[in-house]
Formats: C-alpha cells, sequence, structure tokens
C-alpha cells in the first residue's frame, strides 16, 4: 500500500484500516517512512478526527513499537492511575500507599517532572537514598512482597509514540483529542496495568484549559480502554488552582507525610479518596467507590496507609526516618514571606505561574537535562475563597542564597488575585467518567 494513498483517505474524512494504521505507525518507527508524511497524516487527522475504532487501532499499534512490561506474575487486579499533570500534584505519593494498605495492589512506572508540572520520581527522590531503578523481577517482587513498587519508565515502551510526540510537537498538531488520547493510553497499556483510573486536569496550571475539552479527551480515553478490554475509569478535576498547598518536591513529600497522617490540605484528601475509590472498586475491593471511600478513611485513621509508605519508601532504599523528622528532608537555605497588599478575598491562584515561579527557584525543569534542587518551592498560605487582610502572608518561598527571589516574589503576587467581593471556592471534582 502507498503512504500517499492513506493521507489522502484521512485528508477526505475516511476511516483507515487496522492494517493502514499499521503501515503507518510501524514504518515510521522503523524509519521506512519520512516525517514529511507523517506530518501530512497528523495534520489529516488533527482537522479530520479519528473514530473509536481508528483511536485504539493506533494506541496498540503504538504498544507493539516497543517492549510491554509483563505483570502477569503479581497476584490480583493491577491498577495503574494517570494524571494529565498539574501543580502540586502530589496524588501518587498518597495514593499508592493508601491503596496498597487496603489489598490492591499497585505497580507503577513514573517519570520526571518537566516545566511547571511535577515528577513523581523527583518527589520520591526526595527522600535521601531511594532509588527507582528497579529490574522488572524485582519490581515484580517487591509488589507481592510488599504491594507497591514504582520504577522509573524506559526508553524501550512505546517508542513510535515518542516519535510521533516529537514530530507533533514541530507541527502544530498536539492539541488532537485522538492523537492526546492514543499517546497517554499506549504508555499506561504498556506498563502492563489491568485497569487504569484516569486523573484529567482542567484549568489554567492543566494541558486542557477548558473543561468541555477535558472532558471530551476524558471520554475518548475511556472509549479506548474499553476498546482494547482495560476497564478504564476518568476524573475530571479541577487545575484552575495548585493542589494542595506545597508546590516543590521536598515540599510535596512533607505534605504528602501529612496528608498520610489524616491532617492534609482539604482538596488534596478528597481527590486522592475520590482517585483511590476508583482504584479500589477497579481492584476488586470493594463493590462501590462510597465503600471504597470508608476502607480507605479508615487506613488513614488506623495509620497502615502511613506504615505502608514507611515500608515502601525503606524498600527502595529511601531514609524512612524523614516520614516522622522531615528535617532529613532536603531544606532550602531559608524562606520568604510574600504579604498581602491588600485587604479582600482570594479570588484566583494562577497555578501554571505559580508552577513557573518554583521553577524558576530550581524546584523544576526548564529541558530535560536541568538539574533540580529538591528543597525549593513555594508554600501556599491561602486559596481562593479565603479572606485576607493586609499584611498577612499569602505564600512562603523556600529558597537559596542568591535565588531570584525579587523576580519571584513580583510574578507570584500577579499569581494571586484579591478581590474586595466574597469568592467560592472552586469545586474540584468536575465530574467522573465511566464505561
Amino acid at each position: 500500500m502507498r503512504t500517499s494513498d492513506i493521507i489522502r483517505k484521512k485528508r477526505e474524512g475516511d476511516s483507515l484500516s487496522p492494517d493502514e494504521i499499521r503501515h503507518l505507525i510501524q514504518g515510521y518507527a522503523k524509519g521506512e517512512i519520512p516525517d514529511y508524511q507523517l506530518s501530512a497524516w497528523a495534520m489529516a487527522v488533527f482537522f479530520q478526527g479519528m473514530d473509536e475504532r481508528e483511536t485504539a487501532d493506533l494506541t496498540m499499534e503504538m504498544v507493539r513499537s516497543g517492549d510491554v512490561v509483563d505483570l502477569s506474575a503479581i497476584q490480583g487486579v493491577k491498577v495503574d492511575k494517570h494524571s494529565t499533570g498539574g501543580v502540586g500534584d502530589t496524588t501518587t505519593l498518597v495514593l499508592g500507599p493508601m491503596v496498597a494498605a487496603v489489598g490492591v495492589p499497585v505497580a507503577k512506572l513514573s517519570g520526571r517532572g518537566l516545566g511547571h508540572t511535577g515528577g513523581t520520581i523527583d518527589k520520591l527522590e526526595s527522600f535521601p537514598g531511594f532509588s527507582t531503578s528497579l529490574s522488572t523481577t524485582a519490581f515484580v517482587r517487591q509488589v507481592n512482597d510488599l504491594g507497591i513498587a514504582v520504577m522509573g519508565q524506559t526508553a524501550a515502551l512505546t517508542p513510535a509514540d515518542k516519535q510521533l510526540y516529537a514530530l507533533r510537537d514541530v507541527t502544530a498538531t498536539v492539541d488532537s483529542i485522538p492523537l492526546i488520547a492514543s499517546s497517554i493510553m499506549s504508555k499506561k497499556i504498556a506498563a502492563g496495568a489491568d485497569a487504569i483510573v484516569l486523573d484529567v486536569k482542567t484549568g489554567g496550571g492543566a494541558f486542557m484549559k477548558a473543561e468541555e475539552r477535558a472532558r471530551e479527551l476524558a471520554e475518548a480515553m475511556v472509549r479506548i480502554g474499553t476498546h482494547v478490554n482495560r476497564r478504564t475509569v476518568a476524573v475530571i478535576s479541577d487545575m484552575d488552582q495548585p493542589l494542595g498547598r506545597a508546590v516543590g518536591n521536598a515540599l510535596e513529600v512533607r505534605e504528602a507525610i501529612d496528608t498520610l497522617r489524616g491532617e492534609g490540605p482539604a482538596d488534596l484528601t478528597e481527590l486522592c479518596l475520590e482517585l483511590g475509590a476508583h482504584m479500589v472498586v477497579l481492584g476488586g475491593r470493594a463493590d462501590t467507590p462510597e465503600e471504597a471511600k470508608q476502607r480507605l478513611k479508615a487506613c488513614l485513621a488506623d495509620g497502615s496507609a502511613l506504615e505502608m509508605f514507611r515500608r515502601f519508601v525503606q524498600a527502595q532504599g529511601g531514609d524512612a526516618r524523614a516520614i516522622d523528622h522531615p528535617e532529613l528532608l532536603p531544606q532550602a537555605d531559608h524562606v520568604v514571606e510574600v504579604t498581602a497588599d491588600r485587604s479582600g478575598t482570594v479570588s484566583a491562584l494562577e497555578s501554571e505561574t505559580i508552577g513557573l515561579c518554583a521553577m524558576k527557584l530550581g524546584a523544576g525543569r526548564e529541558t530535560k537535562e536541568s538539574d533540580i534542587d529538591y528543597g525549593v518551592g513555594v508554600v501556599l498560605e491561602k486559596k481562593v475563597g479565603d479572606p485576607v487582610r493586609e499584611g498577612d502572608v499569602l505564600a512562603v518561598l523556600h529558597v537559596r542564597k542568591g535565588g531570584p527571589v525579587d523576580e519571584v516574589t513580583e510574578k507570584l503576587r500577579f499569581a494571586i488575585r484579591i478581590e474586595n467581593h466574597a469568592v467560592s471556592a472552586p469545586v474540584l471534582i468536575k465530574g467522573v467518567v465511566t464505561p
């Protein structure tokens, strides 16, 4: 078959056959189809879209382009969780131990952060000695023995997706629902999950700014999961303001520990219970999300979730003493308070700007090669809807000597808006999409 004929067919809005999609993706992965032809196809998809079967076929071809993690030796239903990225998104550090504590195995492949979004591995490496460089054999053994393990993603997973994403990034075709959905789901399926829970962010700090587009993406991913026999649920959650209060690696670890003690921010706790409930139901440990939430709340109350976190950190070489003595975690040289210049109510916290402020301090990466500082970041003292008096502390910067304090303080003042009228806190859970 000819590649140009396939491009023309999609340009005209027709559905491509499984063989035609296989020809494109496998041919491109092998270097047999040039960039300019796949660029033309991606642009045709951008304008014409793909139907449910096409999108599922595309997803599975990207899965087949590389290795697939075999988790069949792990006892029980393996439920993976994926977030589309946000600011202060510490859910995995809380969710993993909670879900494992109620008997659902957590076998998670995670990545590092880039730009204003944080990475789970970076946060975990705030524990001195923590390592995610596990062999698959050690990874499986730890999940069976303990109930939870986190391993770094390898380059051998979905290489075609990485190639296609790089091409989309320079051809203005990133913002295509079928291409986004297949990219995310191909990585989750290749990671060996039996079932998948998705946290689809929407708002100023999210990839999908508009709630309507976030719902469209959530529905597309759930359809893919259903089509390829992976039970999939998507939760649409707010990212118009950072989740929790801490933005920065060790700072977020401290917040995760507080949450596992039952003393964390209300929004982080709420989202973890919502996502965790769906993981527990998919894992067969509860019949309804309501029943699952009660089980998760119980493991927070009796300390079993925190104990699971302690054992998990220790199993992967981390200094678990830091859970009870957080001063052992990396710390900044000093703190700087950012205060309100007038009274009123916090009306907005621009998530992306706040995330970029933390990155500017050293908490995030501008490029994949950038080093990060585990101790620096931003802690918010006020959230949307909170009343403020002139002089109140809005946020605390954790900084290094010589850090860009003045620049970050100025940006942060613009990111934290104060109005004279009452403002309601945003709704955190925007919706749930199920098969």
